[in-house]
C-alpha cells in the first residue's frame, strides 16, 4: 500500500469527524478526530533538527502549519490541493505521528475549508474509472 494521504484510509468515527467540522475550535489539540493524547505530545515536541517555533501546541497552531505549507514553495510553483495534503500528511509523519494520519488531515483540511473555500477539494480522491480506455 502505498504511503501518503488517502481519506478511504481515515479511521476517524465519521460521528466524532461531523462534530468537529459543527463545533467552534477551542484551541485542544485533542478536540481533532485522531489526536489523542500521545498525539498532542510528538505535535508539542522539538525534534533533532527542529526549532522550538516548530512546536505545535494547539489547533490555530496547525491550522497555520496546514495553511503554511500551501505554499507556494520557494520555486514560486503554486500548490495544488492533493499536494498540499500529502505535504500535511508527511509533516505529521515527521513529527511521529504514526496513526490516524489521514484522518487528522482530512478533518483540518474540510474544517479549514469551511473558512477557505476551494483549499481542500475533496472530489479530487473520489475513484473515476471513466479515465480508463475501454478496449
Amino acid at each position: 500500500m502505498a504511503e501518503g494521504y488517502d481519506p478511504r484510509r481515515s479511521k476517524v468515527n465519521e460521528s466524532t469527524f461531523a462534530n468537529f467540522q459543527r463545533e467552534q475550535l477551542t484551541g485542544e489539540l485533542t478536540d481533532v478526530p485522531g489526536i489523542g493524547p500521545a498525539a498532542a505530545r510528538k505535535l508539542g515536541e522539538i525534534g533533532d533538527e527542529e526549532k522550538d517555533s516548530d512546536r505545535i501546541t494547539n489547533t490555530y497552531q496547525l491550522i497555520g502549519k496546514f495553511l503554511m505549507l500551501k505554499g507556494p514553495d520557494e520555486d514560486g510553483h503554486k500548490v495544488e490541493s492533493m499536494e498540499h495534503m500529502e505535504k500535511f500528511w508527511w509533516f505529521l509523519k515527521e513529527k511521529g505521528i504514526s496513526s490516524h494520519r489521514s484522518g487528522i488531515v482530512r478533518a483540518i483540511a474540510e474544517k479549514v475549508n469551511t473558512m477557505i473555500p476551494g483549499i481542500y477539494d475533496a472530489s479530487e480522491y473520489d475513484e473515476d474509472d471513466s479515465d480508463e480506455d475501454e478496449e
